[in-house]
């Protein structure tokens, strides 16, 4: 016994399965161009990579110069920061080890022990606090980078405005009052 399945006459067997060759009504070569995209110059990915191996690299490369001198901005803010509590940390820190090795010595701070100890807690806190901004600023930078390769490709609307009109109405209930502000418009 033989089992098989018939396929109804109405049912069109699909032919764009068979593997032969697409051929062509005429001679000529055929010139396939490939049209470079707006978004092809811009390779988020590479973008990041640049931003990771020199913070500010990557708004170079999405030609965002004017970003440098926030991300060298922020960096240096932060770090300069940090460094100032490392400081204070390793300063009360040898004042403490001092006043514990020599009870007559006199720290120039003015401060007993136990000032001194919260003193070195403050400073480390601070310095690590700032340490991770540091961090947090430098992947934030990272990610401005990728995110600005991204939105390359978005096209925005020549004719989108936002305006800001004076505006003077006159009050229909009351004679001679008048209301004076500004309005928001946008237009698209």
């Amino acid at each position: 016994m033989v089992n098989g399945q018939i396929s109804p006459a109405n049912i069109v067997i699909d032919s764009s399965r068979n593997n032969d060759p697409i051929l062509l009504d005429s001679d000529k070569q055929v010139n396939v161009e490939e049209i470079e995209t707006y978004a092809d110059k811009w390779v988020p990915r590479k973008a990041s990579l640049y931003a990771s191996v020199v913070p500010g690299l990557g708004q170079i490369y999405n030609r965002k110069y004017w970003k440098l001198p926030l991300v060298y901005g922020g960096l240096i803010a932060l770090g300069v920061t940090a460094n100032f509590y490392d400081n204070e940390h390793d300063k009360f820190r040898s004042e403490l080890f001092q006043l514990l090795q020599d009870d007559s010595f006199q720290p120039p701070s003015g401060a007993n022990e136990e000032q001194l100890r919260s003193a070195v807690d403050d400073a480390r806190r601070e310095r690590d606090f700032y340490l991770i901004m540091t961090g947090v600023f430098y992947l934030l930078q990272i990610l401005d980078a990728h995110i600005d390769a991204h939105l390359k490709e978005f096209d925005l609307n020549p004719d989108l405005k936002v305006v800001i009109d004076p505006v003077v109405e006159r009050n229909q209930f009351a004679r001679k009052s008048f209301n004076a502000g500004l309005s928001l418009k946008l237009k698209f």
